[in-house]
């Protein structure tokens, strides 16, 4: 069924109702690879309920679920996460009732060969003041819904990469179980932990979620640049270029301009760049 640009435009997911507890967040934060040495005392606060703390890209999970994709009619076998990018208006609590409301932004055809692309934004709130936690906007890229006739400008423009060596360089690992510590902070896609789902898909073995590796990119910058002060970072934008395998290393190069830290992410293993045109928003 090919997308109708008018119908698309109007889509919203309506107001839907969340939770998330302490465990939660401490769930989130080892799914990401904090916590790695227990002797570590400088992430002990995102892992143990002793003044626990939360990481900024856990806003990508906490209202999972709520999304208008299913409504597009695109064909989900040709999708990509394209890009993610988040607006931190108030730091997460470690636990809350919050409230999630997502809509289509845009809609752009690229042509009959070429795919589509579709930007919707989800905004939280705290349930019991209304209060604006974060906005997260995502990308999506259709590969099989191009020619539909709707603009073909106008989609969010990468953050450019600065031309220069970079200031610093943060290797992350990951482990082999990774994919399945992370599901369970909401995105059990079987491609991520089957190996026969992978392989018809084309893989030879599950990947790791595009938005793990968001969040071990998040834990690069926040564990180097911020000095394990989460709350320093307001803004985390990415482009996803390649897909990681559980147990690669993700290498963080980072560019810092005053607020603005630009990034990439890198594989140690195969020298493949996973994360591209990274914008990271610190608070003045």
């Amino acid at each position: 069924m090919p997308i109708n640009y008018d119908e698309i435009m109007k889509l919203k997911s309506g107001v839907d109702n969340f939770r998330y507890t302490e465990r939660d967040s401490m769930l989130y934060a080892l799914g990401i690879g904090f916590g790695r040495d227990p002797m570590n005392e400088a992430e002990l606060p995102f892992v143990y309920e002793n003044g626990l703390r939360t990481i900024p890209s856990m806003a990508t999970v906490v209202a999972w679920g709520n999304s208008t994709m299913g409504k597009t009619g695109i064909n989900y076998l040709m999708v990509v996460h394209g890009e993610q990018r988040l607006t931190i208006h108030k730091t997460l609590p470690t636990f809350a009732e919050i409230t999630a409301e997502e809509r289509v932004v845009g809609a752009f055809d690229k042509g009959k060969d070429k795919g589509a692309v579709v930007v919707t934004e989800k905004v939280i709130k705290l349930k019991e003041t209304g209060e604006k936690l974060c906005t997260l906007s995502s990308t999506t890229f259709a590969r099989g819904d191009g020619g539909f006739g709707g603009p073909k400008d106008g989609a969010p423009a990468p953050h450019p990469i600065p031309d220069r060596a970079p200031d610093l360089v943060q290797a992350c690992d990951t482990r082999p179980d990774q994919a399945f510590i992370y599901a369970l902070s909401g995105d059990r896609n079987p491609l991520h932990r089957d190996p026969n789902v992978a392989k018809m898909a084309g893989f030879p073995r599950p990947i790791l979620h595009g938005l793990c590796s968001y969040g071990t990119a998040c834990r690069a910058i926040v564990s180097t640049i911020c000095k394990y002060d989460a709350t320093k970072i307001v803004g985390f934008d990415v482009r996803f270029s390649a897909p990681v395998f559980p147990g690669e290393t993700i290498v963080t190069e980072m560019w810092v301009d005053g607020p603005i830290v630009s990034f990439r992410s890198k594989l140690k293993e195969r020298d493949v760049v996973v994360i591209n045109n990274g914008k990271c928003t610190l608070a003045s």
